[in-house]
């Protein structure tokens, strides 16, 4: 399992989650109907693989932050804070994972370009996912 695939399984939980969490997510901040609400698993699954806006992430990761005590974290902006806020090593060497991971180009020397960087194409990721890991990340 990758290091985007932990971030994610951290953030929407198992698979199973996942297929609960992107469409409950969605529901909560769309005023749409919620998985329960659509009666089945077919909903949940069709509505997985939904893109999510970066509000319905981050209401995710907030209730995260609320349940753990650690709402003082900035993993709005940081990607280490994000990484120790999900309970994922955020050493250099997990952070150069993720960046050869994720495609990054530049040097893999902790930089702030790379942080910022790995940061912004973490949640974009997330959002296009909408809680389902791409196979290529995996």
């Amino acid at each position: 399992m990758g290091i985007f695939s932990r971030i994610a399984s951290a953030i929407f939980g198992s698979p199973a989650k996942a297929d609960e969490a992107a469409p409950a997510a969605a529901g909560a901040s769309a005023g749409s109907t919620t998985v329960a609400q659509a009666g089945g698993a077919a909903a949940g699954a069709a509505a997985a693989a939904t893109p999510m806006t970066r509000e319905q992430v981050e209401a995710l990761i907030a209730k995260i932050a609320e349940s753990s005590g650690h709402s003082n974290y900035n993993w709005k902006q940081s990607i280490v804070d994000l990484m120790k806020l999900l309970n994922l090593d955020s050493s250099l060497g997990a952070r150069k994972e993720l960046a050869q991971e994720l495609g990054y180009k530049g040097a893999l020397d902790g930089s702030a370009e790379m942080n910022l960087w790995l940061h912004k194409q973490v949640m974009e990721k997330l959002m296009a996912s909408g809680g389902v890991v791409p196979d290529s990340l995996k």
